[in-house]
């Protein structure tokens, strides 16, 4: 049987507890950076308004079980061009955009900044 010294636990579990506590702290500001370097880059990028139809609508669940679970709704706009554009937009956004409308998309980088339904 190998015989393991008795302070190998003293010595290894604050530097495991150290190492878990950098890699969460780590993992933690990086969201933070990338979080605020996309709100930079919605702010320099243009705001576009362009006729597009809703595609597609989707959500995802965040969140539940032991904690409270968190809707996220995404819109798909199709461009006159066929290009494509999935963007971020409220529930009441949601609930109010039909796949098939048509109308004038305004966007600023990836943030959705309204859509005005067009008759046809």
């Amino acid at each position: 049987m190998v015989e393991v010294p008795a302070d190998f636990m003293f010595n290894f579990v604050p530097v495991f507890i150290g190492a878990i506590f950098i890699l969460v702290f780590g993992m933690i500001i990086f969201t933070i950076i990338k979080s605020i370097g996309t709100w930079s880059k919605n702010n320099q990028s243009p705001r576009v308004n362009s006729n597009a139809k809703v595609v597609t609508k989707r959500t995802s669940v965040r969140g539940g079980g032991e904690t409270n679970a968190r809707n996220l709704y995404y819109v798909t706009f199709e461009f006159d061009s066929g290009d494509r554009l999935e963007l971020h937009v409220n529930g009441q956004e949601f609930g109010q955009l039909v796949e098939g409308d048509y109308g004038e998309l305004t966007f600023q980088g990836t943030r959705y900044l309204g859509f005005t339904r067009q008759r046809k």
